[in-house]
């Protein structure tokens, strides 16, 4: 073993190298569930030495002990924010929410489109994209009933503004929540930097998505009025719990408005609220509700990318960057942007962001903080938008066409595409005009 382990030291780099990029290639293959990966590369960076299994040295805190680089601050805000929303969903306040939106367009396709896009962005902003799209979905396929539509371009158009809306806040995708939590970036940092931006990506995607699927959108004036008069009796399943889940969540969003004020950890603040609501639960119920492939995924995922910050290959990639680029913040910025972008549409955003947040680390670490700090900006854009521009570019994506193809409505990989280029390209650009004109000009 010990044999073993030298060989591996001297070749660290590229052993660490070769055990992220084999968990890519066989996450994207989807032949075998990614969590298993993840494991399995994070057991064998642990095995070989990459990472250390000893948490102390001589008395001291060893910094290559494999439990260094789990970030706990991720883990338990994703825990806890998932505890929180599955006993606020429950309770049928989202769909309740959803059907008076509805009801305000009187069923006229073309603004069901609209309000159907703007909900899900806002509610992405607060919520993860997988849960605001499960919660949304229901209410989309009974209007597209009641309108007799196909469904495909109101799904499409919720993938899309699942993925532009959580790019706006801290908790609203997985990538942020590393970001956030790599750079030292609070709620209020996500909302001052990038709610402007996102507003005009969504305003501009959902006008091009409301007048490409204009001629898929047409029904008769009787089955408008049928939509617009949904009944809500009965979806409110349970008044006290909705009033007291309802309130955890808002006194939560703003203890992460408050960081900067409080200077208690985002994480912190979800576990209290998660903790208050459980007092409420059977907690044995609430959990088996949590994504734990999810937690484990990421799990498995920091270890793995230990592996690579340890053995130094992440300071070679951000050398490299800076060297490439000659030292050129805004060159650095729109490579970061846009090769997010389009990598992002290609494999899972989350085990990409995990990569590169380091890296950014790394840039910050020689370059300064100043000049890093767009760089964070084009990370979160890229990563986060980029996932709309295939069918498996994000998780909400698959669940979505997955669902679709359940209820007789398959959407193809091309097909959605199609649409995907667009809407990717649109948000790219418009994302390049803002990093220039509010940080490089």
């Amino acid at each position: 073993m010990e044999v073993l382990h030298n060989l591996v030291g001297a070749n660290g780099v590229i052993v660490s190298a070769t055990i992220l990029i084999l968990a890519y290639i066989f996450i994207a293959l989807e032949k075998i569930p990614k969590v298993t990966i993840a494991l399995f590369g994070a057991v064998l960076t642990i095995i070989l030495g990459l990472v250390s299994q000893t948490k102390t040295i001589d008395g001291s805190i060893n910094p290559l002990y494999f439990i260094n680089f789990i970030d706990f601050n991720v883990i338990f805000l994703l825990v806890s924010m998932m505890i929180i929303v599955s006993i606020t969903a429950k309770t049928g306040v989202f769909s309740y929410i959803a059907n008076n939106f509805l009801k305000m367009t009187k069923g006229h396709p073309i603004k069901v489109i609209v309000v159907l896009g703007v909900f899900t962005a806002v509610v992405s902003a607060f919520l993860d994209n997988v849960t605001t799209v499960i919660l949304i979905m229901p209410i989309t396929f009974s209007i597209a009933k009641k309108l007799d539509i196909n469904p495909i371009p109101f799904l499409i158009t919720e993938i899309f503004c699942s993925n532009i809306g959580g790019t706006a806040t801290l908790i609203g995708d997985p990538p942020n929540i590393i970001i956030g939590s790599a750079a030292g970036f609070s709620f209020m940092d996500f909302i001052n930097e990038l709610t402007l931006i996102v507003a005009l990506i969504m305003i501009s995607v959902v006008a091009m998505l409301a007048l490409s699927f204009k001629k898929q959108l047409k029904t008769t004036a009787e089955k408008m009025a049928e939509a617009a008069n949904i009944d809500n009796t009965g979806v409110i399943t349970d008044v006290k719990s909705m009033i007291r889940s309802c309130t955890v969540l808002a006194f939560v969003i703003l203890g992460f408005i408050l960081h900067d004020v409080t200077h208690i950890e985002t994480s912190i603040v979800a576990m209290i609220g998660a903790s208050i609501l459980l007092f409420f639960e059977k907690p044995t119920k609430i959990l088996e509700e949590v994504e734990w492939n999810t937690i484990f995924f990421f799990i498995g995922l920091f270890i793995i990318i230990g592996g690579l910050e340890a053995t130094g290959g992440i300071k070679l990639m951000a050398e490299w960057i800076i060297n490439v680029t000659h030292g050129s913040q805004a060159a650095a910025s729109m490579v970061i942007l846009w090769g997010s972008g389009i990598i992002s549409g290609v494999i899972d955003n989350i085990p990409y962001t995990a990569t590169m947040a380091p890296m950014i680390a790394q840039m910050q670490a020689v370059l300064g903080s100043e000049y890093a700090y767009p760089i964070w900006w084009c990370l979160s854009l890229g990563a986060c938008l980029g996932g709309n521009l295939t069918i498996i570019g994000a998780a909400a994506n698959v669940i979505v066409s997955e669902n679709s193809a359940k209820h007789g409505h398959p959407i193809s990989f091309m097909g959605f595409m199609k649409y995907g280029v667009a809407v990717v390209f649109i948000s790219l650009v418009l994302s390049s005009v803002y990093i220039y004109l509010r940080f490089l000009r």
